[in-house]
């Protein structure tokens, strides 16, 4: 409850929580959190609950609790969901990401049973889902289960026994250098700790185009499918209508690659004018090399 005088308080708590759900920035949802949580006097990484409603699902798979510290390499929809994982099995968590935005655009394809999974932890999953806004999702329900998020802070080593299991990280002086870790888990993509093996699947030989344009919230652009379909191995009578129409493969003519591309591929609707600015200042719009797991 709340003392005499303090009829706002409750009002105040709602605002910054809506503000914290509504955050679209991974900047500002690590900042609303925790306003909400100092507004409140709570301590934002309460640690693990030993009578948390979750933890009935151990016994189920034969596992003891995680009472240990994990630290999760890498703030991408992986590295954020194992984040979740270890913090509903008990274990104290962090996460280290070196950047602190999110800015990959790109629409992922959830298979039925990310959905399912998805749905498990509250938020809405629809068919699809851009990966920021997969990372965000996954954020907001890491910090709300008491994992610590540090951004802005890159990994660069493991600290081999007896020297307490430790990692070393940059800036040095951060606090996470000081931490003991029981489980570390590499969830940073290519960036492979030392001393740690990849395996690596890679698919045929493939080049993509990525580009993020401005939404001008148009009637047209409404229209647009967020999926269309446009990738060759889901659309390949697209493309092969496109290599008779030009004479040319796609693929050669990509150096030379305009507007007019994207206005085909989605159904010339409207040519778009304009990239957002990605973290680095330049134009949204990328060419992904061969794809690779």
């Amino acid at each position: 409850g709340f003392a005499m005088g303090d009829e706002s308080r409750p009002e105040k708590a709602q605002e910054l929580f809506d503000e914290f759900v509504s955050a679209s920035t991974c900047r500002a949802a690590l900042l609303s959190f925790r306003q909400l949580c100092e507004h409140l006097d709570l301590d934002p990484d309460p640690g693990p609950d030993a009578d948390s409603a979750d933890a009935r699902a151990v016994p189920d798979l034969g596992l003891p609790p995680a009472t240990g510290q994990c630290a999760v390499i890498g703030a991408g929809p992986c590295g954020l969901r194992a984040a979740v994982e270890l913090s509903f099995l008990g274990a104290r968590v962090v996460v280290l990401e070196k950047r602190d935005a999110f800015s990959r655009n790109n629409v992922l394809h959830l298979w039925p049973f990310a959905i399912h999974d998805l749905r498990g932890l509250g938020p809405f999953a629809p068919p699809s889902a851009g990966i920021r806004q997969l990372q965000l999702v996954l954020l907001k329900v890491a910090l709300l289960l008491g994992v610590q998020v540090h951004v802005n802070v890159e990994f660069k080593r493991v600290l081999e026994p007896p020297l307490d299991q430790r990692l070393r990280s940059e800036p040095p002086s951060h606090l996470v250098n000081r931490l003991q870790f029981d489980v570390i888990v590499g969830a940073d993509g290519q960036s492979v700790p030392a001393g740690f093996r990849r395996k690596e699947f890679r698919g045929k030989l493939a080049i993509a185009i990525t580009a993020n344009f401005k939404n001008r919230n148009t009637r047209a652009e409404a229209k647009v499918e967020e999926i269309s379909g446009v990738a060759s191995i889901f659309n390949q009578q697209f493309f092969q209508d496109l290599r008779r129409q030009t004479g040319k493969s796609f693929c050669r003519r990509l150096s030379r690659w305009r507007r007019a591309e994207p206005s085909q591929a989605t159904a010339r609707f409207e040519a778009p004018k304009r990239f957002p600015f990605g973290e680095k200042g330049r134009p949204d719009a990328v060419l992904p090399s061969a794809p690779s797991e």
